[in-house]
């Protein structure tokens, strides 16, 4: 059965759908799952009871008469059942900061494919828009051609109708790198697979307008955040966890000798009390929760401001995109402009002019789309 090598998105699919495809294939998250499961084994490994320890003597009498001697041992070390469960919910506290340093990554990755996608939208629409300026080029040029050869215009006029081509043909020779240089890159994040898509119209995402409100879900929502709050759960049970270590850990088993003519056996019961080893274990977790505290408090403000300048930002990216939408609406004159040209209203010279301020609008309102996109998702990028 043939493997598909590429993933074809038309208009009819979204980003989301290119999102998901890449996160399917993408091999850092294939190597960030199995290394985190990797982990989530690890931090359950040494919460157990520790092997039993056998011991065997042998022992050669002197003298000989005395006769030979066996001595076997068998001894468990145990902590009170306080410990071991307190091992137990700390390593599953442990697996949840696992679980979110995956989440993190995995949002960072797609935020990163997701840019792409926006920067890509936006070059299919401005090499959409270049494509009809081109055949209005190739119009021109060709009607000076013929007025030239008939001797209707100068050299001059010509040159200028060839500039103008040169220039529409140079321009989509550049978009053309650009979204071979962005379609790698999409190539890369989906795992070595081609990704094409052909869409240029960006989708209406909603900017939330009351941003306390919104602030509330999407801090909920961060890995990041999480990630510190859980350190703060763990550190706090690993506080617990210290301060139990500091009392005794019992031994129980069976011990036997064995003389000639003569066998002992019976149980055996120790204790070890940690007078000295676990000495700064609870000081030191204790420092670890403040500092985890305090990591906690900042991030939460720097989240909280930095979601804050990405809201205003955005939301003046959208007025901005808006108000050039409603000019662009008004501004559209090239077919009077072209009438004009064939009048012999106005001169060639003329005629570039006026055009050209109508393309520097189109493109102007074509950026305006796109670095509101851009700011929109990484807004909403804990939605990924």
């Amino acid at each position: 059965m043939a493997l598909i090598a590429s993933i074809s998105l038309n208009a009819q699919n979204s980003v989301e759908t290119a999102l998901k495809v890449i996160e399917e294939n993408n091999k850092t998250l294939k190597a960030l799952k199995e290394t985190a499961e990797a982990q989530k084994l690890e931090n359950r490994t040494g919460i157990y009871l520790s092997a039993p320890e056998i011991g065997f003597n042998y022992l050669w009498g002197n003298p000989s008469a005395i006769g030979n001697r066996n001595d076997l041992n068998i001894t468990q070390t145990f902590d009170i059942p306080t410990i071991t469960g307190m091992k137990s919910k700390i390593a599953n506290e442990r697996n949840g900061l696992v679980e979110w340093q995956y989440k993190a990554e995995r949002m960072r990755i797609l935020l990163e494919a997701k840019q792409y996608c926006i920067e890509l939208i936006y070059f299919n629409a401005l090499k959409k828009e270049l494509e009809i300026r081109l055949q209005h080029a190739k119009t021109i040029a060709e009607g000076y051609q013929n007025r030239l050869n008939s001797g209707d215009a100068n050299r001059l006029e010509y040159n200028k109708a060839q500039l103008s081509l040169s220039a529409i043909n140079g321009e989509i020779s550049r978009v053309d790198v650009e979204r071979s240089a962005l379609l790698s890159q999409l190539k890369r994040l989906n795992g070595g697979m081609d990704v094409i898509m052909d869409e240029y119209q960006f989708s209406q995402g909603q900017l939330p307008l009351n941003f306390d409100d919104w602030y509330v879900q999407a801090e909920q929502k961060n890995p990041i955040l999480a990630y510190i709050k859980q350190e703060v759960v763990v550190s706090q049970k690993q506080v617990s966890l210290n301060k139990a270590k500091g009392l005794p850990t019992f031994s129980a088993g069976y011990m036997s000798e064995k003389v000639v003519g003569q066998r002992v056996q019976g149980l055996s019961l120790g204790v070890s009390v940690p007078l000295w080893e676990n000495k700064n274990r609870v000081k030191q977790a204790n420092a670890t929760v403040v500092a985890a505290q305090s990591r906690e408090t900042d991030s939460k403000q720097q989240f909280y401001n930095q979601l804050q300048i990405q809201h205003n930002r955005a939301l003046g990216l959208k007025s901005t995109a808006e108000a050039y939408r409603k000019s662009l609406a008004l501004a559209n004159s090239t077919e009077l402009l072209k009438k004009a040209l064939d009048a012999g209203e106005i001169s060639l010279l003329e005629y570039m002019v006026e055009l050209g301020l109508y393309y520097n609008l189109v493109n102007q309102t074509l950026e305006a789309e796109r670095d509101y996109q851009k700011a929109l998702s990484e807004l909403s990028a804990v939605e990924l």
